[in-house]
Formats: structure tokens, C-alpha cells, sequence
């Protein structure tokens, strides 16, 4: 493809490739030097014209090069554009979920009921891209703009026409959707998180929003949590964008749950859809996943599926067959007594109270929870955390997570302000044995914080770490199973 094809007005050379990492620079590749808050991409032009790059897009700042320069006010948006451009294909169908918590497991039971309808389909996220040829590492719950249209692109070859893909705030505010062609959009909840990077929460806030303000296109659903507080500055996002509003959740117009009755290995839901309870419009569905939250996320992504026009009698048989999310209140084993042991990825204070909550209903005993807080990361939530596990788990175990360049006592100190009473167990595999060797007939324990990732990251260096290996060898020296 010809420079002159990304961008009006560039010179007409011969682009092979695209990226902004300095590192997959090749021969004949356009290199997007992007200013970041930690490191200025402009620093690494002069070594990717090395490794062969024949163009640099970068922000309008004075500088000169050996080889043709784009300049953009917006050099993200300008990426997202030319990326799109360069990888053309694209799904049919593709719908983007945003949302504090929740986003993971909406997708990837959208991915499951439009595969159990006979689709070929597929999800992206912070699980990786998952589709008929099974995973991708992506590396961040949206990618750059690069990687997710080479995906999308590599998805479309592979045959796949429905797609569901998880769009941070991070993404949101920095552009990666842009040039993505969205069908549906859905928002889940809005809690306390990534403080860290937005000025405040409106800023938070708005972020998110912009996937209902910026990226769908007129007449698309937009699915919404009634139960969130957000609804209405949501709903009347929506609208203003020329969208239409479809709402689920206990509270939902659309699509609700009227009643849900826990279950050993999942629960009974009677839904509802439509204005009101009558012939046709409730049926009772078994969920075979454990935790409101769960049933909350699968019916997000039912509404999606029928905001999007799809039977409704077909959805929710697709409800039935869901299987959990790899790191999302996942069951690692039991006890020799059925004590089980769970891990999950909540990491904000939203996310472990509803974890907490959910899992309580199946717990005769004690509730045990082992967690962290993550360093360079919102500090303002840690006490926050430390109270939410204080109030609503028997025993709290607080443990170190990815302290980062961070020192990890400190961190758990500011834990403990909000659980004073709590253990501290700084060596996180000595933490979960610790949490396996309490356990009784009746009680349960949770390993919150890391859910699925497979290292651990202290003063910059990923060390290999994996709760579910380290629960299960724990499980295994108290003679249980896993």
C-alpha cells in the first residue's frame, strides 16, 4: 500500500507494514513515534530508520527526518485511521463492551452464545483474541490500534463474521477503536479505577462514554446496566448520539431478571424481556456458572445478542451451555473436606465486593480471602479494598500482587489501614498455602487480584507465577484435588 493512501497528501512510496514499537520495525514499515506519559516515541525514530523504516508519523512538534514525516494535531487518531486502511477486513458484526468490571466475561459469553447458534466467532480482550483457531496474546485488554485491525483483519480471514471485544478507558481516550465498525456497544458498571491515568473520576468517566459519543454509528443498541448509578448520563449519551437505549439487569426495560435462586454449581433465573410479565415473555433459564455478578454478565451479553436482532428463545439457550471465564471466579479444586477454592481477577473495590457477595450465598463456613493491591497503580483504593474484604470475608489474608517499581510493604499497609485485623503474608504462594491449610468442611476461600496472568511483576521484572499452579500444589500437600 502507498503512503498517499494513509494519509492525503503524503508522498507516494511503497508501506509494507505498521507499527509503534521501535522493536517490529521492518524493512519498508511506517514507524508511529507516539509521545506516551513515560517515554517520547520521537527518541526512537532515528533507530527505527535503521531497521529499515521508510516513513515516521508522528505529532505536529518541529523535527526533521531522513525519510518522509506525517505530522498530526491527533497522531493516535491518525494511526487508528491508517490502520484501518491498511488492514481492510474486518468481521460483519462486531460489538465493544465497556465498563469498570465485567467487561472479560460479557464478551467472551457473547463469543459463546453466537458460537452455540452456529456462528463462526469470536472475542478480544484481556483474555487475548479467542476464536475458532483458538487464542492470540494480545498483551492489553485493547491493544493498540495496530494490533487489533491486524487481528480483526486475521479474524475475518479465519472466516469469522460475529466478534465481541472489550474497549477500556485507556483505548477509549487514546483512540485505539477508531476505524473498528461497530454494530452495538454495551456499558456495564462504573466504579473507582485507573485514577492513576485520568485526572479524576468525570474524566473516567467520560472516557468511557466516548464509545457511545464517538464510536457507533447512528440507529446501533446500546446496551446499558440499569442497575448502574450511571444510567441515565449513559442512556442520555446514548440518545444524543442517535443511539437506541436497550437496558438490562435486575432494573432492566429490555431484558431483566425477575428472579435467582443459587444453585451447588450454578443457579435458576427466571428472565423476563419486554414491558412486563406475560405470555411469551419469561422463561426460566439454568445458568451453570456460580455469583449474581455472573448472571448479570451473562445477561449483558444476551441483550447485546438480542439488541442486535436475534431470537430471544435462542439466546438464552445459549445461556445454558455458557462455561466460566479462565481467572473469573474460576474453581481451582477442593479441599479433602470439599472445601473449594476459587481465583478471580478483581482487582478494584467494586469488583471484590461483588466477588465477595457473590460467593457468599454458596458458603456454609467460613469465607476466606487472600489479595493485594497492584503498585505504579490508583493508591487511593487500597484501604478502600482492605475495608470491602474486612466487612464481607471471615478471614483476609493480604498478600502482595504486582508491587511493580512500588515497595510491596507499603502497599499492604495501605491495605491494612482499611483491615487492621487482617493477615499479612507478603510472599503470595506462602499467603494462598496459608488460605488452604485454614480451610474446613463448609468454608471457601478466594484468591483475588491476578485471576488468569502467569507472572508476577517486582521492580520491573515479570517473575513466572500462577495462582491456580500454586493453589493446586497447596491443595495437593493437604491430600484435595484440583
Amino acid at each position: 500500500m502507498k503512503l498517499d493512501q494513509l494519509f492525503a497528501g503524503a508522498p507516494s512510496i511503497d508501506i509494507t507494514g505498521i507499527t509503534a514499537d521501535s522493536r517490529k520495525v521492518k524493512p519498508g514499515f511506517l514507524f508511529a513515534a507516539m509521545q506516551g506519559g513515560a517515554k517520547d516515541g520521537r527518541d526512537y525514530i532515528d533507530g527505527a530508520i535503521k531497521a529499515g523504516a521508510v516513513a515516521v508519523l508522528t505529532d505536529n512538534r518541529a523535527g526533521e527526518w531522513s525519510v518522509p514525516a506525517v505530522k498530526s494535531i491527533e497522531p493516535r487518531l491518525a494511526l487508528a485511521t491508517a490502520a484501518a486502511a491498511f488492514y481492510t477486513r474486518q468481521p460483519a458484526t462486531i460489538a465493544a463492551v465497556t465498563g469498570t468490571n465485567g467487561k472479560s466475561s460479557t464478551v467472551d459469553f457473547l463469543r459463546q452464545i453466537w458460537a452455540h447458534m452456529g456462528r463462526k466467532a469470536a472475542s478480544m480482550g484481556t483474555l487475548g483474541a479467542i476464536g475458532p483457531s483458538g487464542s492470540i496474546d494480545l498483551g492489553h485488554t485493547t491493544p493498540d490500534p495496530v494490533m487489533i485491525h491486524d487481528t480483526l483483519d486475521r479474524l475475518a480471514a479465519e472466516g469469522v463474521t460475529y466478534a465481541a471485544m472489550e474497549a477500556s478507558s485507556h483505548g477509549l481516550a487514546q483512540y485505539r477503536l477508531h476505524g473498528v465498525k461497530l454494530a452495538a456497544g454495551a456499558f456495564t458498571n462504573l466504579t473507582q479505577d485507573h485514577l492513576d491515568y485520568h485526572a479524576d473520576f468525570n474524566d473516567y468517566r467520560q472516557a468511557k462514554m466516548k464509545l457511545f459519543s464517538e464510536l457507533l454509528p447512528k440507529g446501533a443498541p446500546a446496551v446499558i446496566n440499569a442497575d448502574s448509578p450511571e444510567l441515565e448520563a449513559f442512556e442520555a449519551a446514548a440518545k444524543a448520539a442517535g443511539l437506541k437505549p436497550f437496558t438490562v439487569g435486575w432494573r432492566g426495560r429490555d431484558l431483566r431478571i425477575a428472579e435467582a435462586l443459587p444453585r451447588g454449581t450454578g443457579q435458576d433465573l427466571v428472565i423476563q424481556w419486554g414491558e412486563g410479565p406475560s405470555a411469551g415473555n419469561e422463561r426460566k433459564v439454568h445458568l451453570p456458572l456460580i455469583g449474581e455478578f455472573q448472571a448479570l454478565n451473562a445477561l449483558c451479553a444476551a441483550g447485546i445478542a438480542m439488541a442486535l436482532g436475534d431470537d430471544v428463545n435462542k439466546v438464552l439457550d445459549g445461556l445454558e451451555v455458557l462455561t466460566g471465564v479462565h481467572g473469573r471466579l474460576e474453581l481451582v479444586g477442593q479441599t479433602a473436606a470439599k472445601a473449594p477454592v476459587f481465583v478471580d481477577y478483581a482487582h478494584t473495590p467494586d469488583g471484590l465486593n461483588v466477588l465477595l457477595r457473590a460467593a457468599r450465598p454458596h458458603v456454609r463456613g467460613k469465607l476466606i480471602v487472600v489479595f493485594g493491591c497492584g503498585g505504579d497503580r490508583d493508591a487511593t483504593k487500597r484501604p478502600i479494598m482492605g475495608d470491602v474484604a474486612r466487612r464481607l470475608a471471615d478471614e483476609v489474608i493480604i498478600t502482595d500482587d504486582n508491587p511493580r517499581s512500588e515497595e510491596p510493604a507499603k502497599i499492604r499497609a495501605a491495605i491494612r489501614n482499611g483491615a487492621p485485623e487482617a493477615s499479612e503474608i507478603g510472599d503470595r504462594a506462602a499467603a494462598i498455602n496459608e488460605g488452604v491449610r485454614r480451610l474446613k468442611a463448609g468454608d471457601a476461600l478466594l484468591i483475588a487480584g491476578k485471576g488468569h496472568e502467569t507472572g508476577q511483576i517486582v521492580k520491573g521484572v515479570t517473575i513466572p507465577f500462577s495462582d491456580f499452579d500454586v493453589a493446586r500444589a497447596a491443595l495437593k500437600d493437604v491430600g484435595g484435588t484440583s
